[in-house]
């Protein structure tokens, strides 16, 4: 196959819900600054310990298929949870190059995980988690709940918090939230370090003035 022939990226993700948040993130081609590009996801069946330890010799076969790579997985459940942010995407991309990637791979560690994500002042975080009719908005909700504590933007424990929030607007988890969300909250908002090595590195590899 021709580079030309070649798909743009392949996107290597732990879950369903990394899936959907993917999808949704890259659909927003003005909002990341990127330009039009093809793409595919893959799942790996063990998750984000499979990304961590096998992502080279998973994405080994795909060199001639995908001009690029990028693997993401959650540092909760990784296998190597000592390791900082930082020092576990550094040893997957380094296993990446030396398999043939080069500086055509990157990976991306979201510390604790994906939920992390979710957590702005979006009025269509709550909207999503079914809170429009609640009482009070659910960021006040998460103060008053323990989630986030006086001085942080965010909860500690973000999946427990968004899991939390849905039983209690009894609204039905899906990985399509993850979709909706990535679709409709504002990319500004994100400050998370791992979001934003994601979104430079795809403004990297494909800016929009290029």
């Amino acid at each position: 196959m021709t580079d030309r022939e070649k798909k743009d990226l392949l996107v290597l993700v732990a879950d369903s819900e990394m899936e959907y948040a993917v999808s949704g993130l890259l659909s927003r081609r003005q909002s990341l600054g990127i330009r039009t590009i093809t793409f595919e996801i893959k799942r790996h069946l063990l998750r984000d310990s499979g990304c961590f330890r096998n992502a080279p010799e998973e994405l080994r076969s795909s060199l001639k298929l995908f001009r690029h790579a990028l693997v993401l997985f959650d540092r909760d459940g990784c296998g190597k949870e000592i390791w900082t942010r930082e020092q576990l995407e550094t040893d997957v991309e380094e296993r990446l190059y030396h398999t043939g990637w080069k500086n055509h791979a990157a990976a991306v560690a979201i510390d604790p995980e994906l939920e992390i994500w979710i957590w702005s002042d979006s009025p269509h975080v709550d909207e999503i988690c079914g809170w429009r009719f609640q009482q009070q908005n659910l960021r006040n909700w998460l103060y008053e709940e323990g989630f986030i504590k006086s001085g942080e933007v965010k909860p500690k424990n973000p999946k427990k918090a968004f899991q939390t929030a849905l039983r209690r607007s009894q609204t039905q988890f899906s990985s399509h939230l993850f979709h909706q969300l990535a679709q409709k909250v504002s990319l500004e908002r994100c400050t998370d370090p791992a979001f934003l090595k994601f979104k430079k590195t795809l403004q990297i590899w494909f800016s929009s003035e290029r």
